[in-house]
């Protein structure tokens, strides 16, 4: 059971880290100003920041748990 706690825990803490780094890179786009509508969300680079380099870590936490669970069904 303790197997099955660690590896739900680690599944958890590599969202949490991946939503940290997302945050602490800032906004993802700036205001722009539109005839229409005022501000926009759009961001100027899509996707910029959100790759895989920047969030191996919360990957590798996140793979380590689902083998904990798999391993723990598994036997």
């Amino acid at each position: 059971m303790l197997v099955v706690w660690i590896g739900a825990l680690l599944i958890v803490c590599g969202v949490i880290f991946m939503a940290i780094q997302a945050i602490r890179r800032g906004r993802l786009s700036e205001a722009k100003q539109t005839r229409s509508s005022g501000a926009t969300l759009e961001p100027q680079r899509p996707g910029a920041g959100l790759g895989l380099k920047a969030n191996w870590p919360g990957f590798v936490l996140i793979a380590l748990g689902a083998i904990l669970l798999l391993a723990r069904v598994a036997f």
